[in-house]
């Protein structure tokens, strides 16, 4: 059984976040950090984010779930966005020790460790519900988990476990999924925002997840959008598509007001 242990909360804002942190953590309300003891595994090291003006009563929570570079700059502004739409907010870190890179190989050898041993995948992201269930004035039962790109992969897999949260989003992630861990009948909504053109994900993938998710019971809505490529909610990822990744701004326009309107509906 996974342990976890949890530190004593410290506010960053003045002390430790640089000044364009702070202007984030500002902006949404209060931001924290701390750390997620796994037995047997690294230290998690999540950021959370409170918005500035709750409406009274627990919160509805949401965990982003960090693309192959780690809780980067791009997961924790994402979490601020969300603070911002009024939820508590958490930007998980998958990797362990605040681990971050800009190198693709470093990133693929990280993230790749992860997606063959889906069972150590599945213990961290259920590490991360089980943290934010216990925050201080969140709404255990109103908890959705999202994620980009490798995190897209990550959620579907919490999904796959059985888990019972209010939904799953998965941004442009992989939706292939290992033969040697056990699939439980889905008991979360799931919402897949995928490029239609991505070459990184065979429309093979594509098929075999809807039967996937049928045949789980599963209830999904799975949306394709015309000439977005991998990443393209990240303007990191350039403008050129025939790199495979690349930033559509109407995917990402469009693929966040999915999110949305599906967090207001799974979480109200």
């Amino acid at each position: 059984m996974t342990k976890i242990f949890l530190t004593a909360a410290y506010v960053v804002i003045l002390l430790l976040a640089t000044a364009s942190i702070c202007t984030t953590a500002q902006a949404a309300g209060w931001l924290t950090t701390t750390t997620v003891e796994l037995e047997g595994g690294p230290s998690l090291v999540p950021w959370v984010f409170s918005p500035i003006n709750s409406r009274g009563g627990p919160l509805a929570a949401v965990l982003v779930v960090p693309d192959w570079y780690g809780r980067n700059d791009f997961a924790i502004a994402k979490a601020r966005e969300l603070a911002e739409l009024g939820y508590g907010a958490i930007a998980w870190d998958m990797y362990g020790d605040a681990k971050v890179t800009t190198s693709p190989a470093e990133a693929g050898r990280l993230a790749g460790a992860l997606k063959n041993d889906r069972a150590e995948m599945r213990r961290r992201i259920q590490a991360g519900v089980k943290f934010a269930r216990a925050l201080p004035g969140v709404d255990p039962d109103r908890i959705a988990v999202i994620g980009f790109c490798f995190g897209g992969t990550t959620v579907l897999e919490l999904a796959r476990s059985g888990s019972i949260v209010r939904g799953v989003v998965s941004f442009h992630g992989g939706l292939d999924r290992s033969k040697e861990v056990a699939i439980s009948p889905v008991q979360t909504r799931v919402l897949v925002l995928h490029g239609a053109d991505d070459p990184l994900v065979p429309a093979a993938d594509v098929k075999a997840l809807k039967k996937e998710m049928h045949d789980a019971g599963a209830v999904m809505k799975f949306v394709s959008y015309p000439g977005a490529v991998h990443s393209f909610t990240n303007p990191a990822a350039g403008d050129d598509p025939s790199k495979g990744a690349a930033y559509n701004a109407e995917a990402d326009r469009k693929s966040r007001e999915e999110m949305k309107a599906f967090l207001a509906d799974v979480l109200k």
